[in-house]
Parts: C-alpha cells; sequence; structure tokens
C-alpha cells in the first residue's frame, strides 16, 4: 500500500515536473492572478497564490521518489572526485550502473576539443588545462544533476546520460549540439576571447553482448573518430559498420612499420600536361600500398592509419626518396619531365627538420631545387595561424623547391596566403571541373579562379580533368596544366616510361588549342 502510494505521488510530480518544464505553462501563473483581481474572482487570485508552490513541491518530491527508484535499480550520479572529473573507468561504471535499469536506455557522448596541441603550443601548458578545465565544468553545469560528465584525456570528454526511454537519434543529435555550442562559448584567456570547437560521437546502450559499456564506449569512440575524419567542429552518431572499421584500421596500424620497411608501400605516378600543346609537365607521385591480404590500397585507405601509428613522417621520407628515384630513372630514359611533386601533411609540415632533409635529398640525388614541387593542401594553408608550418614552407620556398597549392577552391586560402607562401601554382580541386562543359556556374567560377591566378602571376592546373571536352574549355578559358584519367591513371614508376614514350609520340596528332582571346 505505501508503495503504491509512493509510486502515485511520483508519478504526480513527474507530471508537475512536465508542465513547470515548460515556459509557457509557467506563464499562465501571473495571468491568472492579473485576471482575477481584474474580473474580483477570489478564487483565480488563490489558484495562482498556491497551486504554483503546490506543484513545485509535488515536483520536488517525484524527483526524491524517482531517483529513489533509479538508485534502488543500481544506478546514481557519480558527482566528482576531489582532483576535478572523474575518468575513464568512472565513465564505463557509470554505462553499466545504466544498462541495468529494466525498461529504460541512455547513451555515451564522446566530445574532443579540437587542434589541442596548436591550442597548447599557442597558450602554453597551464592556459590550455584551464580552458579545460572551464570546458569540463561548462559540460557539468549543462547537463542534469544524474548525469554522469567524465575525462578521458587531455582534450576529451565523456558524458553518460541519465536513464531514459529511449535514447533516440534526434535526441542524442540535439544534446550532442547544445554541448558543442556550449564549448564553443568564448571564454576570456590572458586577457583575450578564445573560442574552442569540438568533434563529437554518440552512440545509445549497445546491448549486443555481455560487454555492453565497454562496446557502448568503442562505439561512441568509432563514431568520434568519424567525426574528426570529416573536419573540426563535426559530430557523428554511431552507425552499424563503424566499429569494423575502426578495428579494421587499428589492424593496419598496427602494420605500417612493416609495411614500410618491406617496400610494401610504394609511390605511383600521374602525369601532368601542358592544356594547349600536350607536353608533359611533371608526374605527381601518390602512395599505395600493395598489402599481401587487401590488395592495393588508396591513400584515403590507409592513410588514417598510418596517422594512427605516428609514422607520416616516415611515410614523407618514404615517397620523397621514390619521387626523386623516379625523376632520376626519368632522366636516364631520356625523358623530359621537368618536376616531380610529392605531398605533405601538416603533421609533416609541423616538423622543423623537414625542409632541411628536402634539399639535403634533392642534393643528394644532384637535382635542382626546382626540380621537386610539394604540394600544400589549402586547408593548411588557409589556416595560417601555424607559426611551425609557416616557418617550414618559407623554408622549402628559399631553398628553391617549387609549392602547389593543392584542392583550390575549398579551403578559402586569402590571397594573401598565396602571396605569403609564394605559390607557384594553383590546382583547381576537381569539384570545379567535373561537368565543367554543361555547367555555367561552374565555368564562371573557374574563369574567376583563372583570371585571379593570371593577375598574380601564379602558374593554374585543373585536377580531374576526364574529357576531351573539359580539357578542350580550360585551354580556351586560360588553363596551364591538367591531370586527370583523361591522360592516365596512376600507375607503378615500371609503367611511366613506356607511357611517356607513347604520349610523346601521338603528341604530333594532337590539334594545338590555343586560348581564347580575352
Amino acid at each position: 500500500m505505501a508503495q503504491a502510494r509512493s509510486n502515485l505521488i511520483a508519478r504526480i510530480g513527474a507530471g508537475a515536473g512536465h508542465v513547470l518544464g515548460r515556459l509557457d505553462m509557467l506563464a499562465l501563473f501571473p495571468l491568472i492572478a492579473v485576471l482575477g483581481v481584474a474580473l474580483d474572482v477570489a478564487s483565480l487570485v488563490m489558484i495562482s497564490a498556491f497551486a504554483l508552490p503546490g506543484l513545485l513541491a509535488l515536483r520536488a518530491i517525484g524527483l526524491t521518489a524517482s531517483g529513489a527508484r533509479i538508485a534502488d535499480a543500481g544506478y546514481g550520479p557519480l558527482g566528482r572526485h576531489g582532483d576535478g572529473l572523474p575518468g575513464r573507468e568512472a565513465l564505463l561504471a557509470a554505462l553499466d550502473r545504466v544498462a541495468r535499469v529494466p525498461g529504460h536506455d541512455s547513451a555515451c557522448i564522446l566530445l574532443q576539443i579540437d587542434g589541442w596541441d596548436r591550442l597548447t603550443d599557442l597558450w602554453g601548458a597551464e592556459a590550455a588545462e584551464d580552458m579545460v578545465t572551464r570546458c569540463g565544468d561548462r559540460l557539468a553545469t549543462a547537463l542534469r544533476h544524474d548525469d554522469t560528465v567524465a575525462r578521458l584525456g587531455d582534450a576529451r570528454f565523456g558524458v553518460v546520460l541519465h536513464p531514459v526511454k529511449a535514447a533516440r537519434l534526434g535526441t542524442r543529435e540535439a544534446i550532442t549540439g547544445r554541448l558543442c555550442a556550449i564549448m564553443a562559448e568564448a571564454m576570456a584567456i590572458h586577457g583575450t576571447a578564445v573560442r574552442l570547437t569540438a568533434c563529437a560521437g554518440h552512440s545509445n546502450l549497445r546491448r549486443e553482448g555481455a560487454e555492453v559499456a565497454e562496446v557502448t564506449l568503442a562505439a561512441a569512440e568509432a563514431a568520434l573518430a568519424e567525426a574528426h575524419r570529416n573536419g573540426p567542429n563535426t559530430h557523428r552518431a554511431y552507425a552499424p559498420g563503424l566499429l569494423h572499421q575502426r578495428r579494421a584500421r587499428a589492424d593496419l596500424a598496427s602494420e605500417v612499420e612493416d609495411a614500410l620497411s618491406d617496400g610494401q608501400i610504394v609511390a605511383w605516378f600521374q602525369p601532368q600536361v601542358r592544356t594547349g600543346t600536350g607536353v608533359i609537365s611533371g608526374f605527381e607521385a601518390l602512395a599505395r600500398w600493395h598489402h599481401p591480404d587487401r590488395g592495393v590500397l588508396s591513400p584515403a585507405e590507409f592513410l588514417p592509419a598510418v596517422d594512427d601509428a605516428g609514422k607520416m613522417d616516415a611515410l614523407g621520407r618514404h615517397m620523397l626518396f621514390h619521387a626523386l628515384t623516379a625523376l632520376k630513372s626519368w632522366d636516364a630514359a631520356g625523358l623530359r619531365v621537368p618536376t616531380v611533386s610529392v605531398n605533405f601533411s601538416a603533421v609533416e609540415l609541423r616538423n622543423p627538420a623537414l625542409a632541411d632533409h628536402v634539399k639535403w635529398e634533392v642534393d643528394r640525388f644532384d637535382l635542382r631545387p626546382a626540380r621537386l614541387t610539394v604540394e600544400i593542401l589549402e586547408t593548411v594553408a588557409a589556416s595560417g595561424e601555424d607559426d611551425g608550418i609557416i616557418a617550414t614552407i618559407s623554408a622549402l620556398r628559399s631553398h628553391g623547391i617549387g609549392l602547389d597549392l593543392d584542392d583550390f577552391g575549398i579551403g578559402q586560402a586569402s590571397l594573401a596566403a598565396i602571396r605569403r607562401f609564394g605559390v607557384n601554382r594553383i590546382k583547381i580541386d576537381r569539384s570545379f571541373i567535373l561537368g565543367l562543359e554543361e555547367d555555367s556556374e561552374q565555368q564562371a567560377m573557374v574563369s574567376a579562379i583563372l583570371s585571379m591566378a593570371g593577375h598574380l602571376g601564379v602558374e593554374t592546373l585543373a585536377e580531374g580533368v576526364e574529357t576531351r571536352a573539359v580539357r578542350a574549355r580550360l585551354a580556351r578559358m586560360g588553363c596551364g596544366h591538367v591531370q586527370g584519367f583523361l591522360l592516365a591513371r596512376p600507375m607503378p614508376v615500371e609503367e611511366t616510361v613506356s607511357w611517356a614514350t607513347r604520349h610523346n609520340q601521338g603528341l604530333a596528332r594532337l590539334p594545338v588549342i590555343d586560348r581564347h582571346a580575352g
């Protein structure tokens, strides 16, 4: 009997909480009071005077009763430790407890501050730690008392939601978006307003096996990794298959070192030609992994694993050696290949020893520095705030190495960045080139890019050229170089000499396309 009465009170209290949780319902109480005075109806005044306090009391009783039921089921808030937020084990314990609440669901949300290493370098370890502490405080304040917030690393937080009837995707997305927005609010550091962004991944409880807590956390980690792959300030939900992808990536990461030393990862080469004449103007070196079990893997398939293994610098040195070796082999074969291009990631460009290593390798192969071109992603140049990257690019330029700005048009690089870095050529992203012959808007954008490059005295190359019609239009528009499947797909170095020989023999049969006047 007493239990039934307690349950009834809890249900009434929950209903009161729902009513009081809506601002439009709260607004009715002063309106009722005003209406009662205006109409001289004492009962309305009494309702406004006693109903609100009564509902608040019922809400408190309901919350207490509800909390007791959840605690009886084995769940309770973890709270804070004396030295800050709880850690991974506490998060797993919270997941384990909410998983045992019958008829309820929950969710795990992971948030990681973007660009943590850069923030630490820029502001110092003490200020960076202060930022993280404030972010943790914001998260704890924004969530309900019974939610759990944990700190899982230098710049990563985990959240476990108090049990709910259903942790649907829309609900998780809304909560995750709100938490990311709260972390992005400005904070004062050394008198300067700083705004942080965070990537986030979330998953509801995964009850596929016995280890619900571990599987759920792994699912949220897979979602967070997917968010990171899509750029800063991104959040993603767990989807079936992400855990498999994450395990496959971890397996690849464990094989990277051996793959580099065993020669499984090699350079393939894609040709670049002058648009109007067809004369070979260079080759771009592109990494391929000849995996013994998975076949030939493209960079999109294995570069994240290389990064996880901490071998991006080793891969860059490996590709540079292969590219310069290929250039010497082309010279020995009597081919006129002016330059070979290699790509360096932001991680590699932050290495202060990179520029000197590149110059040393070029000298070791007895090549002019200008015969090597380093490609820099426009997204890297657009940031313009990383002193290490800027110093490396400046040193490469001072050594006489050529610089290409890759994927131009999608990274919002400023004209000032193009001038500051001393870029020799911009590579127009393939998204502007596909369908160029039919899309007038794309034609206008490409024309504007080419006009800008002409005024700056910078050469241009269009990526992703697949048809003769597109190549012909680019030639008439004044694009200097093209690259794409129309010419050739990336190929092993052994095939480049025969391809180049056939290509040069056929040049006499290709028409020369002049630039359209004006």
